[in-house]
């Protein structure tokens, strides 16, 4: 997953063991027509959503919230009507004049799966009345705080504008609520229950708000402003204390008991997504499938690792539990942490650049960095478009924690770092000269996205960087813990017939729960969070493992069409001309690489 650079003190990085060579040009292309019409679309985003110029880091609209009311869906819509039309527009007048290159028929392509998807999805009413506990309103304004700018006085005067602010976008997601169910569209009742304990959380004194302009004094504020903010966060409390309120009170009592979406609705999240229309009952076999045999695998990996210490029944969590009591596998303190993910992303950047990859050398530092007093997640945060700023490796660390276990996040530094996140937002920084801003900061498949970064974990384990069994056992759970989703969301969502391990019948949220604690080796407190996740989210957790496979399934396409074209299959030009095109849909991308092959 990649996240946005917190705003807290941060311990000093361990600099990177990498060498360094000498800096090459950075690729550039005139911008065309189509090009035009991609950056017209990012400033209409921009103009409409105060939130993307925190999220991009673009000045702008610095004391505003986002509009959360029923206006905001159709002014979107709106936007992308205009875009596609003007989108025909410029094609036919460069295709008359001969002046369309490949960068903008994946421009093209890609803006077009985009945008249609996004319209068919409001014309089915999904963008109205959003509920859920990771992507809505309430946890969307709430995680809005965590990531504004903090470092001056000027930045605090615009957070105590935006706190003030908090009431009325609010009072606009009201709107938008009722008006949805007035459409038919209610949300699962799980869900409202669930984010009315979010807001209460966040409207509690000392909570949240509190502890946000508490900071404030660190950048010198004036005493005044400091009084300010703390009026402004009573009054974003209070904001958060009613939306618990109406929830329950006025969304609680007509909200649907069940919380499967049904096929039709699902195939649409799922082409989200993924940007490619899958088989959801093959998928969901070969979810299934899929787990039987990293299960397989993890069993015998056991058994390379402890022979002859666990039956076949106790072996995956009998050495899982083994491998965490190993001391050779334990890191002690937040210094040792921090040297250990250098370490780790170094070896890994090392290791293919120039065999599997041709990195840009200023893409040739990655920056480990351990957050304190944490939330416990490992995420990326990509450089700045200047390359000033390097990609990121953060550890959120929980305070209190000082020991940790390295065999099950070596994986998660090469899904984080390399070559996953930071080869795939790093390449599309660089590409700064050929790829529109749309391509290049706006447009993210999660398919694409994380499927590459699953893709990274297995390859690593391809090419034999994975070799030594306990690191080999961590890429399998992480991999296992992916398989499992595809099932469970396919199968809750769509009411498929359960597997007999669970006992059979239909797929509900009590089966779910039994088959997430018999497959994934998780905290009990993370984990139920997780099933609330793909209950109310429904195909995006899929889209990982699917991602992988879509993947997988794009470089044998590309290996044939190569063959066929009578050419040699290169795997390094595959990896950089995927990584060259940006997030696109996975569909897109097989195009776009099929036509590279052919080339």
């Amino acid at each position: 997953m990649t996240g946005h650079s917190p705003s807290v003190p941060l311990t000093d990085r361990v600099p990177g063991t990498v060498p360094t060579r000498t800096p090459s040009a950075i690729p550039t292309r005139e911008p065309s027509a189509v090009d035009a019409v991609a950056e017209a679309h990012a400033q209409g985003l921009l103009d409409l959503h105060p939130s993307l110029h925190v999220e991009l880091g673009v000045p702008g609209m610095e004391t505003e919230l986002d509009d959360l009311s029923p206006a905001a869906a159709e002014a979107d819509h709106a936007l992308r009507t205009r875009t596609l039309a003007a989108l025909a527009e410029a094609e036919a007048q460069a295709r008359a004049a001969g002046t369309l290159d490949e960068v903008d028929e994946v421009t093209l392509d890609v803006m077009r799966e985009r945008l249609g998807i996004e319209n068919e999805m409001h014309d089915a009413g999904l963008d109205r009345g959003v509920l859920n506990v990771i992507a809505s309103p309430v946890p969307n304004v709430r995680d809005f705080f965590d990531n504004v700018p903090t470092a001056t006085a000027t930045d605090w005067e615009h957070n105590a504008a935006r706190l003030g602010k908090v009431a009325q976008a609010f009072a606009g997601y009201k709107e938008d609520l009722v008006s949805a169910r007035e459409l038919g569209r209610v949300p699962a009742l799980r869900q409202v229950e669930k984010v009315a304990a979010q807001a209460d959380l966040a409207a509690a004194d000392g909570g949240h708000f509190d502890r946000f302009v508490a900071g404030a004094g660190e950048a010198g504020t004036s005493a005044s402003l400091q009084e300010e903010l703390r009026s402004r966060a009573a009054e974003a409390k209070a904001a958060f204390a009613d939306i618990a309120a109406f929830l329950r009170t006025e969304v609680a009592p007509t909200a649907r008991t069940t919380d499967a979406v049904g096929r039709d609705e699902y195939a649409l999240h799922s082409r989200y997504f993924l940007g490619a229309a899958v088989d959801l009952e093959e998928t969901y076999a070969w979810g299934l499938e899929e787990l039987a045999r990293i299960d397989a695998e993890q069993r015998a990996t056991a058994e390379k690792l402890y022979p002859g210490e666990f039956s076949p029944e106790e072996a995956v969590w009998g050495a899982m539990k083994k491998l965490d009591a190993d001391p050779a596998r334990k890191i002690h303190g937040l210094d040792g942490l921090r040297a250990w993910i250098q370490e780790t992303a170094d070896t890994a950047l090392a290791a293919v650049d120039g065999v599997h990859f041709d990195i840009p050398d200023v893409m040739r530092t990655v920056e480990a960095m351990v957050l304190p007093n944490g939330t416990g997640g490992i995420y990326y945060t990509p450089p700045s478009s200047d390359f000033s700023r390097p990609g990121r490796v953060w550890w959120s660390v929980p305070a209190g924690v000082e020991e940790f276990t390295t065999w099950q996040e070596r994986t998660t530094v090469n899904h984080e770092g390399v070559p996953g996140h930071h080869l795939q937002f790093g390449v599309a920084a660089y590409l700064q000269g050929t790829l529109n801003t749309w391509r290049r900061n706006m447009c993210w498949v999660s398919g694409h996205g994380e499927g590459w970064a699953l893709y990274s974990e297995k390859f690593m384990a391809e090419i034999g960087l994975m070799d030594e069994p306990g690191d080999y056992m961590g890429m399998l759970d992480s991999q296992r813990l992916r398989a499992s989703r595809v099932a469970l969301d396919i199968g809750v969502h769509l009411g498929l017939p359960a597997p007999e391990s669970i006992g059979g019948g239909t797929w509900n949220p009590d089966n779910a729960w039994q088959f997430l604690t018999d497959n994934v080796a998780m905290d009990r407190s993370f984990l139920a969070f997780e099933l609330d996740r793909y209950l109310g989210w429904p195909g995006q957790a899929p889209s990982y493992k699917i991602g992988q496979r879509l993947w997988e399934e794009s470089r044998e396409t590309a290996r044939a069409a190569a063959k066929a074209a009578g050419k040699e299959f290169s795997l390094k030009d595959f990896h950089m001309r995927a990584l060259s095109l940006g997030s696109v849909g996975l569909n897109t991308l097989t195009r776009a690489l099929v036509r590279g092959a052919q080339a």
